[in-house]
């Protein structure tokens, strides 16, 4: 066990998992930018409010720095908002490919292990609602006394109705409002709507919230006991994983090996040392826009806006503009779900809020781009976005934050024209370098080595106009860059 000073404070170390993508919450999570990194109830992203509840402590516990499971793809959005944060990670494990929990879970215990083998990890997904932090805490702290006993411990929501869209857990007993941990009979399947309320009836189920809480050594030996072969491959890609921009890549030639299974079917169904800690406060997973919806504020005619949104005679219904520009207006709407950005919107009936997949998988099969791709393209030193596309020309507005440089490159079929609209610029041209304040431009010839880089304090901000026969973004030479993609 992991203590502070050598007080009796336990140090719990959050797992934090933040490689899924969503596509219930479609136009505004995609596969490429999904749910957890969008501010979707405040002006925090989930993401960014998980980061928060699990960086406190209580009486019994503190958390210390945080492990973060993602990909290739999300890394730097990950990076980005923990800096945002003040957030100084105990690491950001990149796992080749999405293996689902199970792997994800063992990896984060095994790369603890190395260095706190009495460590004890909470894990949590970051993509949920937990507005009552103080709560969480004293479920938390109930939780790691039966796991300083040895048990694989979850945390088990008390339904406030006959929910379909949840798996559940069946408890020896019904909660009795303690909050203590009951022993785990059994995991439930999502289940129809006939059962829901049968378990909702018996009142000795729960909601699977995902978050487990375990001592390391015992989450170890469950794996061992159980999924050997998980173990072994994992445990091969933790050790020869390399070092990326301040990532720690696992290796992906074991972790082809490794069986794509959720923990719950891997450990949880297989072991007998299970407590569940019931959970009475407020809790969702926004699994779609009806949950935003019920969880943000509201009018007295039960109408959500964002500002650039207008309702006129609607009643429980969302409105919501997410492109600068472009306004929302709804009139005598009821029940109605409408989110409208720069290259998609969605109108949907509020009770079809589970069937959104259904439009992305229309999407898809026509090839649209909007089905997966985000309009927003994060990198090392910032991120851009397309403003417009032509045949052969692109407008892209780019931001480069502090201390921060695209690399020394150049192109075989556009030229470019640069134009800082915020922050200074500081760019290097076929060997001179230029300042270039806030309205001044430079033009960047076909062929030409060049490099923009931010050396203020603040985020710098560019438009970047390309022209020629080719805009794509591999029509790219590196000669020089600090984030070593050469």
């Amino acid at each position: 066990m992991s203590h502070n000073n050598g007080s009796s404070i336990v140090e719990i170390t959050p797992v934090i998992l933040a490689g899924g993508s969503g596509t219930r919450l479609w136009p505004l999570s995609r596969k490429s930018y999904p749910k957890q990194f969008v501010p979707l109830v405040d002006e925090a992203t989930l993401f960014q409010s998980a980061v928060r509840r699990l960086s406190g402590s209580a009486g019994a516990f503190t958390f210390g720095k945080p492990l973060v499971l993602t990909n290739s793809l999300f890394r730097f959005i990950v990076a980005d908002q923990l800096a945002n944060e003040g957030i100084d990670p105990h690491a950001i494990l990149i796992e080749p490919e999405a293996r689902n929990t199970a792997p994800a879970v063992l990896a984060a215990a095994l790369y603890l292990s190395r260095k706190q083998p009495d460590g004890v990890i909470l894990v949590a997904p970051s993509d949920h609602v937990v507005p009552d932090t103080a709560a969480f805490y004293k479920a938390v702290a109930s939780g790691l006394a039966a796991a300083n006993a040895g048990d694989l411990v979850t945390f088990g929501i008390r339904p406030t109705r006959a929910e379909t869209g949840y798996g559940y857990l069946q408890v020896a007993s019904a909660p009795d409002g303690s909050g203590r941990p009951i022993k785990l009979t059994s995991f439930v399947e999502k289940p129809d709507a006939e059962r829901a309320f049968r378990m909702l009836e018996a009142g000795n189920h729960l909601w699977n919230a995902g978050i487990f809480l375990f001592a390391v050594k015992d989450l170890i030996l469950a794996f061992q006991k159980y999924a050997p072969d998980i173990l072994s491959a994992v445990d091969q890609s933790i050790a020869r994983a390399e070092g990326d921009l301040g990532f720690c890549r696992l290796a992906p030639e074991p972790w082809q090996e490794v069986e794509s299974v959720a923990i719950d079917y891997a450990i949880m169904e297989r072991a007998d040392n299970l407590s569940v800690v019931p959970y009475d406060s407020e809790w969702s997973d926004l699994g779609g826009w009806d949950a935003v919806w019920s969880h943000s504020d509201m009018d007295e005619h039960g109408v959500v806006s964002s500002a650039r949104a207008t309702a006129i005679d609607c009643r429980n219904t969302l409105l919501r503009s997410e492109s600068e520009g472009l306004e929302i207006v709804g009139l005598g709407l009821d029940n109605i779900v409408a989110v409208a950005m720069h290259d998609a919107v969605l109108i949907a009936d509020k009770s079809r809020s589970q069937d959104v997949k259904l439009a992305v998988e229309a999407l898809q099969r026509k090839g649209a781009s909007q089905a997966e791709a985000f309009s927003k393209d994060f990198r090392p030193w910032g991120w851009y976005e397309s403003l417009v596309v032509g045949s052969r020309f692109q407008v892209k507005r780019i931001t480069v934050l502090p201390a921060a440089s695209l690399s020394l490159q150049s192109h075989f079929h556009r030229s470019e024209h640069w134009i800082v609209v915020e922050g200074t610029a500081k760019v290097t041209l076929d060997g001179h370098e230029t300042l270039l304040g806030e309205n001044e431009s430079i033009y960047i010839p076909l062929g030409a080595r060049h490099r923009i880089e931010n050396p203020g304090r603040i985020p710098m901000v560019f438009i970047e106009v390309q022209t020629g026969s080719y805009v794509g973004e591999d029509d790219i030479v590196r000669y020089e860059d600090i984030y070593a993609r050469i």
